[in-house]
């Protein structure tokens, strides 16, 4: 499958201001993190706050330099490229969807500034033509052409991301990135915004990262899982196979921890302390937390390994069974 965005070895280091005026500590946003987005292929990104799934969003469509390793989009290195032709480039072939419409949006522009404002950066077409876009991104997206000069305050939190949607599928974007694209909004929408990125995707043949805490929706948003843990990708997991056949301890914590309705499932308890970002534990980050490690987790972060089905991966010296049912490890015999 011919990648579309291809990040390798990829690290962020942010400074953050502590201890004092002029003391700055490094805060590891992303450690060697490596993605591949095939065309037409959805992946899901899944961890919990802070673990670095926003910063590799921003890595993916080029608003985050990596202090050390590559972004190549369609085959290109992004960061090689001279600043207007990777603005360019970025601007046309990737969309993005942010997290909470209401910032998002310029509240002083209607909806039909807003979508053409696109269009009139890059210099597509004619005015017409610009016109007759914005009205055909109306319709993409569900939104009625009588809300064309509305502001955004004027619309609800579901129209409104679909407003966004529909600026980020504005020049035809190859991959479009969705950053928790519904956890701000009711969870009676919920619903009706991830059926249209479903809809959207099978419609236009888009590459997407889906980037989410909730790994139930990302199962069912996505062809493949990756889940991340302070900064690092764990387990990449086939999305059909990531109930009973992930094998890294916090793939399966996570699962526990939102359940489906018709397969029940134990929830598992994380104890010990969240490890710091500034400050992360040797080893194997998430021995602070698992049931699973010993000495040998401390001593060195484990390389990945193959798992028995194609397409899945994991670093962990030691893995769940596969096909062994999620269960609270309290009550598990011990290794």
């Amino acid at each position: 499958m011919t990648a579309v965005v291809e990040v390798r070895d990829a690290h962020v280091v942010h400074r953050a201001r502590s201890g004092g005026l002029f003391r700055r500590d490094r805060v590891y946003a992303l450690t060697g993190a490596t993605l591949r987005v095939g065309a037409g292929e959805t992946v899901g990104v899944v961890g919990e706050s802070g673990c670095g799934k926003s910063t590799l969003a921003k890595v993916l469509v080029g608003i985050e330099r990596p202090a050390r390793g590559t972004v190549t989009f369609r085959g290109r290195d992004l960061w090689t490229m001279p600043p207007a032709e990777r603005r360019a480039t970025v601007g046309a072939g990737v969309g993005m969807v942010f997290q909470d419409p209401s910032t998002a949006l310029n509240r002083r522009l209607t909806v039909r500034r807003v979508l053409r404002d696109p269009l009139d950066v890059h210099a597509r077409g004619t005015r017409t033509e610009r016109e007759d876009r914005v009205r055909e991104l109306m319709a993409l997206v569900g939104l009625p052409w009588a809300l064309a000069d509305a502001v955004p305050g004027q619309l609800s939190g579901g129209q409104r991301q679909r407003v966004a949607i529909a600026r980020a599928l504005a020049l035809d974007p190859a991959l479009l990135v969705a950053d928790e694209p519904t956890s701000a909004l009711d969870v009676s929408v919920r619903a009706q915004i991830l059926n249209l990125l479903l809809d959207l995707r099978e419609r236009l043949g888009l590459a997407m990262v889906f980037v989410s805490h909730d790994i139930q929706t990302v199962r069912r948003m996505s062809d493949r899982v990756i889940t991340m843990y302070l900064g690092r990708i764990v387990e990449e997991t086939p999305a059909g196979r990531v109930t009973d056949a992930a094998r890294h301890p916090y793939t399966r914590a996570l699962f526990s921890a939102t359940p489906g309705l018709l397969d029940p499932v134990e929830p598992i308890p994380l104890t010990g302390p969240v490890p710091s970002a500034t400050r992360p534990p040797s080893g194997c980050p998430f021995r602070t937390r698992c049931w699973k490690a010993d000495a040998v987790c401390a001593e060195a972060m484990p390389d990945f390994s193959a798992a028995s089905r194609p397409g899945h991966r994991y670093r962990c010296h030691h893995p769940v069974e596969e096909d062994q049912p999620t269960r609270d490890p309290a009550r598990q015999e011990p290794r």
